[in-house]
């Protein structure tokens, strides 16, 4: 599965940039039409699918609103380093370090949950792109 590795990847790159998500199937779209076989963009699509079919609410939810998840951990972690550092007390410092680490964990599985599903949509974007120059050419 390294190649799925790769396209996500590369599909972690486009949700970098600051564009629509059809814009970000269409540059993705040309760079794996480029570089993976229609055989192995079955294999990686099939990959996804099941994992797509696994999740569950939590999985949905931090998708969606990685950084609305995350909020309350950053503002756990700002409190504790405030209060850590006003009240000279470790316990909120470890509460500061706990909350920044689960909210840094939160916002990057929610970053890789949307890659996959940018991922999923570009790969049936080119399935259904082929499917329809299949047909046209049937008609002609």
């Amino acid at each position: 599965m390294a190649q799925l590795e790769r396209l996500l990847k590369m599909a972690e790159d486009e949700l970098t940039e600051y564009s629509t998500d059809a814009r970000k199937i269409e540059k993705l779209r040309r760079k794996i039409g480029l570089s993976v076989s229609v055989a192995e963009q079955r294999q990686v699509k099939e990959a996804l699918l099941v994992n797509k079919q696994s999740s569950n609410i939590v999985t949905q939810i931090v998708e969606e609103q990685r950084q609305t998840v995350a909020l309350p951990f950053w503002g756990i972690a700002g409190l504790g380093l405030l209060f850590g550092i006003s009240l000279n007390q470790p316990i909120c410092l470890l509460a500061a370090i706990v909350g920044t680490v689960s909210a840094y964990r939160i916002q990057r599985w929610g970053w890789q949950l949307q890659a996959r599903s940018l991922l999923l949509q570009t790969l049936e974007d080119i399935e259904a792109r082929i499917a329809q120059h299949k047909n046209v050419r049937i008609q002609v």
